[in-house]
């Protein structure tokens, strides 16, 4: 059987993720460690093949003070935005409840 090489890049937001994909190592990660979602199921969700879900997962701990680093950095850009005015999910989510949709 062929392998299919996976690889993992910081050309988009600044964050590590699969290349060609939009989903980023750390969300692979949050969902199957942290929300204990099987890795199957994260694949199927995201349309990966499990080797991507896996790879996601030894990068992510094999890179653990780049991992940090992207995790600052989305703080500080999350920090940011609140003080510009931007609303959380949660206060977007809760508008939409309140004008019914």
């Amino acid at each position: 059987m062929a392998q299919s090489a996976v690889t993992i890049t910081t050309e988009l937001h600044d964050e590590p993720h699969i290349e060609g994909r939009r989903v980023t190592v750390r969300r692979i990660q949050g969902l199957v460690e942290e929300a204990g979602k099987p890795a199957e199921e994260v694949a199927e969700r995201f349309d990966l093949d499990i080797a991507s879900v896996y790879a996601a997962l030894q990068y992510y701990h094999t890179h653990p003070d780049e991992m940090e680093a992207a995790e600052r950095r989305r703080r500080e850009r999350e920090r940011r935005a609140r003080e510009a005015g931007a609303k959380s999910v949660r206060e977007l989510e809760a508008d939409e409840d309140a004008d019914g949709l």
